[in-house]
């Protein structure tokens, strides 16, 4: 009964909510202001850039564009709309705007939870099973509902995919027992069973190496965390809710047992990838999730010494993947050329660091990063930056706008999932 009142309110509230779609460009425009003007023209420039990105769907659901390519990610548009969120708890428009997105994204994960991008018409427009493609939404729904105390979020259809996704997690903590899954750029690697889930594909969309991709399941730890307080609290669930429980612990041990390396020179450090076989790959990607990062969603405090240790490593040529020029340093991806260094990436460090000299130089290095047009984008030559992929990309937008409110305009961050003590 409780699930179809909410069913019912939103779809009372869905029919009217694309006449009032929301603009961040209004709700934002004065949020920030007083510092450099180069970065004033990348704050405009990036509320700009995501308003193009919403698109209303006939179904009452909001598509979310990437940008420059015609789909919707479900890693992508989940952190896209999360600047809606500082604006959503006194504003209708708002509420209904990001229950629709969460909505669109429920009923893709249900359709096919191997997919990572759909159409606008929900058939799927790439199948990379990505382990974060399915923990991504469910932190966002929680972040809604912590946000706004609103569990009309939680419809029918949202309660399907969420359950989907879960399912999916638990085939593929168990993946030899149904290795059906197939894609042409999936790499058959080697794995034993380590109580983490099995992904095929890194945040990048290329392939993993070795197939337990730490940060993704660091994230998936904080949402599976989230939906057991969701089970509990919403829909009165205990049996599932403990069945969540226990697959988060089951996840997050594995990461502890398998997911750390003692280094010479680090310590002990967070690997990016293993197998479950004693291999691991030690690197960081500029895509997120990554481990640079794993503060911002929750899962270790800035001030954990593994964590501390990574984020050295991770910060340095020893990083295979950590670049410098002459305007910016950062790391890059495999995903882009070699040398390239990724916006995401500087702004998972920005977001991840207390230290005011630390955020000054990633700001600068991101005003640097500015070839004229006033918004972020995929990845960019440290020196020259005017040599840059992708044109049109709403995420670093996103993250920028988060930024800029959450360090400078009075803006509290958004809430995260307390972490499973062990």
């Amino acid at each position: 009964m409780l699930i179809k009142i909410f069913a019912l309110s939103f779809i009372l509230s869905a029919s009217s909510f694309a006449q009032s779609l929301p603009k961040l460009a209004d709700l934002a425009k004065n949020s920030f202001s007083g510092r450099d003007p180069r970065l004033m023209a990348l704050y405009q420039g990036a509320l700009k850039n995501l308003e193009a990105q919403f698109i209303p769907a006939d179904d009452g659901t909001v598509y979310v564009s990437t940008g420059d390519i015609p789909a919707q990610w479900l890693r992508d548009s989940s952190v896209q709309v999360r600047p809606f969120l500082f604006f959503a708890k006194n504003n209708p428009d708002v509420r209904n705007f990001l229950k629709a997105v969460v909505l669109r994204q429920a009923r893709g994960m249900a359709r096919d939870p191997y997919a990572n991008a759909f159409r606008r018409d929900y058939s799927v427009w790439e199948r990379k099973y990505e382990l974060d493609s399915l923990a991504n939404p469910i932190l966002l729904a929680w972040t809604y509902w912590k946000v706004t105390n609103d569990p009309t979020i939680f419809t029918p259809d949202v309660k399907k995919g969420f359950e989907v996704a879960v399912d999916t997690m638990k085939k593929e903590q168990n993946h030899d027992n149904d290795p059906s899954y197939y894609h042409q750029e999936l790499r058959n690697n080697p794995y034993a069973f380590t109580g983490m889930i099995w992904s095929g594909f890194r945040p990048s969309d290329d392939g993993c190496e070795f197939n337990y991709l730490i940060p993704s399941e660091m994230m998936t730890v904080q949402a599976l965390g989230a939906l057991a307080e969701i089970e509990r609290s919403v829909f009165k669930d205990e049996a599932r809710a403990v069945m969540l429980e226990n697959l988060r612990r089951e996840v997050d041990e594995g990461i502890k047992q398998h997911g750390i390396v003692k280094t010479a020179k680090y310590g002990n450090i967070f690997a990016y990838e293993v197998d479950g076989l004693g291999n691991a790959k030690l690197m960081d990607d500029g895509n997120l999730p990554s481990l640079l990062s794993a503060p911002w969603y929750g899962y270790v405090s800035q001030n954990d010494p593994v964590y501390v240790s990574t984020r050295k490593f991770i910060l340095s040529k020893d990083n295979p993947f950590y670049f410098e020029g002459t305007v910016a340093r950062g790391v890059g991806s495999p995903h882009t050329r070699r040398g390239m260094v990724w916006p995401l990436a500087l702004l998972a460090q920005a977001l991840t660091t207390d230290s005011p000299d630390e955020l000054n130089s990633v700001l600068e290095m991101l005003m640097k990063s500015d070839p004229g047009d006033h918004v972020l984008h995929e990845s960019f030559d440290p020196s020259n930056p005017t040599r840059f992929t992708r044109k049109d990309f709403g995420w670093p937008n996103a993250m920028l706008i988060e930024l800029l409110l959450t360090r400078f305009s009075g803006f509290e961050k958004l809430p995260v999932v307390t972490r499973p003590a062990l």
